[in-house]
């Protein structure tokens, strides 16, 4: 049993070479910006945005989508949510601004339809929820295109840069950019550790699937214990090879093996990305 967990694609397109500094700000614009606007044409330039920048990054349209089987669950109950009412007299109150500040103009004049007594849809609310929805939806794939062209060891020491001025009030910048590479670095090695032991298990005879619930826990116990004992060995093991490199030696400043300049060209893929976010956050 193996779990596939790598999220990188290693790959010479554009986003890929672009900063992760830079990449982690747009995305941190580009999804304040999709609560920000209110339009059916707004949503429109953000997919817009995201469908450009996902074919400059030459990663298969597929790979976005395939890993939204939790997202479309979510998406599935807010159209559902907004989209039906239990009390339709209450929605034909609340129909003219039953879009929630989002000035789509979309079924906003339809009544809502009853189907079983009070039960019914709400048009108005379902294209509220449609576009909420599509929030939700840009929302992912966005981060997927960041997760899918930079490599964990970019984005922690992009990480390490954000914290970096906060040095100056005593905050350990650089042991947290190293918690949070440890902790990237051991989710490929629990996976690869559980599925390990589940082969080894699932060949002594251990059935996973058979039997009673209690059964089924107790078999799933012969793979959780080992598990741990064994992940517990790789953090002593990690432990005692960082503190043989001297790791956290006091007034020892830590240095980059590889310094990151910031070039022109990052800062005009910065600026502008900044400037299309806010344009579409204030004028849609």
């Amino acid at each position: 049993m193996r779990i596939n967990v790598s999220s990188y694609i290693p790959g010479t397109s554009p986003v890929h070479a672009c900063d992760a500094r830079v990449k982690i700000v747009l995305l941190a614009a580009y999804s304040v910006t999709l609560f920000l606007v209110r339009s059916w044409a707004g949503i429109a330039l953000c997919a817009l945005l995201f469908a450009a920048v996902a074919a400059a990054s030459r990663v298969p349209i597929r790979r976005f989508f395939g890993l939204l089987v939790p997202v479309y669950v979510i998406v599935a109950f807010t159209v559902l949510f907004n989209g039906f009412s239990f009390d339709v007299s209450q929605a034909v109150v609340e129909a003219p601004a039953a879009l929630g500040d989002v000035s789509a103009g979309i079924f906003t004049t339809w009544a809502p339809v009853p189907l079983i007594g009070s039960f019914g849809l709400v048009p108005a609310g379902l294209a509220r929820g449609c576009f909420f929805a599509l929030r939700i939806v840009l929302l992912v794939v966005g981060s997927l295109v960041v997760t899918y062209t930079t490599t964990s060891t970019d984005l922690t020491n992009a990480l390490g840069d954000f914290l970096r001025p906060l040095k100056r009030i005593g905050v350990p910048s650089d042991d947290i950019a190293m918690v949070f590479s440890l902790a990237l670095r051991f989710i490929p090695v629990t996976a690869e550790e559980f599925g390990r032991v589940h082969d080894a298990q699932w060949a002594r005879g251990a059935s996973f699937a058979e039997g009673s619930l209690w059964e089924r826990l107790r078999a799933w116990q012969t793979v959780l214990i080992p598990l741990f004992v064994g992940l517990f060995r790789r953090a002593d093991s990690l432990a005692v090879a960082m503190d043989a490199r001297c790791y956290g030696a006091p007034d020892a400043e830590r240095t980059s093996f590889a310094p990151r300049a910031f070039s022109l060209s990052s800062g005009a893929v910065l600026a502008a990305g900044l400037a299309a976010c806010a344009g579409m956050a204030v004028w849609l």
